[in-house]
């Protein structure tokens, strides 16, 4: 596992990963540190109880959305729409292949 990269706070946001500075023949080992939640449970729910303040931070959040121009849309719904078309085709071929084997074996 040497060539693994582990990221601060990837496997738990409790946890902060600090690797050894000191060198040495053997691989780098991760350090483990617990880290103090920010938020407490409490300030959680009273953020969550302000219709106000979510909505606001839903029109922040919005804002900072990358929508696609038109070209990209149909291209892409276009590649859904024959992704979709192309399995119930296929899903219809089981079928028909299912139904046929039944009636020869029954």
């Amino acid at each position: 596992m040497s060539g693994v990269r582990v990221l601060q706070g990837a496997l738990c946001p409790l946890v902060q990963v600090q690797c050894c500075s000191k060198p040495s023949a053997r691989p780098k080992t991760p350090i483990l540190k617990p880290v103090a939640k920010k938020d407490t449970v409490e300030n959680q729910q009273r953020q969550g109880s302000n219709p106000a303040a979510f909505l606001q931070e839903a029109k922040e959040e919005f804002g900072k959305v990358v929508w696609p121009d038109r070209q990209q849309w149909i291209s892409e719904s276009l590649a859904v729409i024959f992704m979709v078309s192309l399995s119930a085709v296929f899903i219809s071929l089981i079928d028909n292949l299912f139904e046929w084997v039944s009636q020869l074996v029954f």
